[in-house]
Parts: structure tokens; C-alpha cells; sequence
């Protein structure tokens, strides 16, 4: 058995989880809504608070193995629900580079990266967009959601319109993120 997928799932206050009978969770909490198919070999057992995740035992096969491998899965993705309805996931990047700038009106997001063109891009609605641009420091953009692969794949996407380089240390980067820094071009040697 996974050992992911053998630890309760605890559900705080103001949360209720509710399974379907064609095995589709429910999560509702202060956050938002969140819905997961889960697979017809995971069975779910909810009792005082907590979430079990049960698979039926089968001989040593290849569809055992995947099994297991489901029951850690989606152990950690509704672990990933709970967690987002009740309290959120946040995340923060800097633009690191002379001249580099970001503004958002509702959830268009502009930025300016050194291109001839400025970037737009326009947030699912399941996020919400923060910037600040302060006098003597990098601008900050903060992304809030309760769906953290949905959060995930926005900061991959705007990681990706400049991405940081190792010699100057520019480009979009998570807040605390430590680039490593290579030296340029030493003088030729004779």
C-alpha cells in the first residue's frame, strides 16, 4: 500500500465533503468549491473529521501496482482540496531587471519585460491578482487560489515569459528563490 495514501485526511472546521455515487468529492469551505473524480478502485470512508482512503487488495499484478499508485494520488490531490478551500495558497514573484514592470486591472495582467511589446495575459477567474511596484524595489506580483495546480501552472506560464538567467540574475523569480550565479567571460590568458 502507499504510505501517502494510508494517512487520514483531516477535515477542519467549516469545510463539508460530500462523495457522489459515480465517485466524484465535493469540497466546499470558505475559499471556493473544488470537485476531483477519484478512480472505482479508491474508496472513500469520511468518519468524525477525517478521510480515509481504502483500495481492495488484489495479488501482485501490474494492475495492483497502479492501484497503489492512485491511492497516493489522490490521497494527496484531495488532501490539496481541503487544505485550498480552507486556508488558500499564495504565491509571490519579483521581476528582477532594469525596467521591468507589472500592472493588473482586474484579472489582465500586463507586464513589461524588456521586449519591444508589453506582455497581457488574462487570469482564470479562480485567481486573484495582487501587484506592487514600490519605489527601490522589484516589482511583486501575488497570486492567491484555492486550486493549487491551477496556481501552479499560472506561475510556470509567467515564469516562462522571462525566465531568470545565471549571469546577471534578471528575470521573473519566486520571492526567496536563490539563482546560481555563473562568472562571465574571464580575460584571455597568454
Amino acid at each position: 500500500m502507499s504510505r501517502i495514501g494510508k494517512m487520514p485526511i483531516t477535515i477542519p472546521a467549516g469545510v463539508t465533503i460530500s462523495v457522489s455515487d459515480d465517485n466524484v468529492v465535493t469540497v466546499k469551505g470558505k475559499e471556493g468549491e473544488m470537485s476531483q473524480a477519484v478512480h472505482p478502485s479508491i474508496k472513500l470512508q469520511i468518519s468524525d473529521g477525517t478521510i480515509d482512503m481504502v483500495i481492495d487488495e488484489a495479488e501482485e499484478t501490474a494492475e495492483a501496482k497502479q492501484k497503489q499508485a492512485y491511492h497516493g494520488l489522490y490521497r494527496s490531490l484531495i488532501n490539496n482540496m481541503v487544505v485550498g478551500v480552507s486556508q488558500g495558497y499564495e504565491k509571490k514573484m519579483e521581476l528582477v531587471g532594469v525596467g521591468y514592470r507589472v500592472s493588473n486591472q482586474g484579472n489582465l495582467v500586463e507586464f513589461s519585460l524588456g521586449y519591444t511589446h508589453s506582455i497581457f495575459i488574462q487570469l482564470p477567474a479562480e485567481i486573484k491578482v495582487e501587484t506592487k511596484s514600490e519605489r527601490n524595489q522589484n516589482p511583486l506580483i501575488i497570486l492567491r487560489s484555492c486550486d493549487k495546480q491551477l496556481l501552479g501552472q499560472v506561475c510556470a506560464k509567467i515564469r516562462s515569459f522571462r525566465k531568470p538567467e545565471p549571469y546577471k540574475g534578471k528575470g521573473i523569480l519566486f520571492v526567496g528563490e536563490q539563482i546560481r550565479r555563473k562568472s562571465g567571460k574571464s580575460a584571455g590568458a597568454k
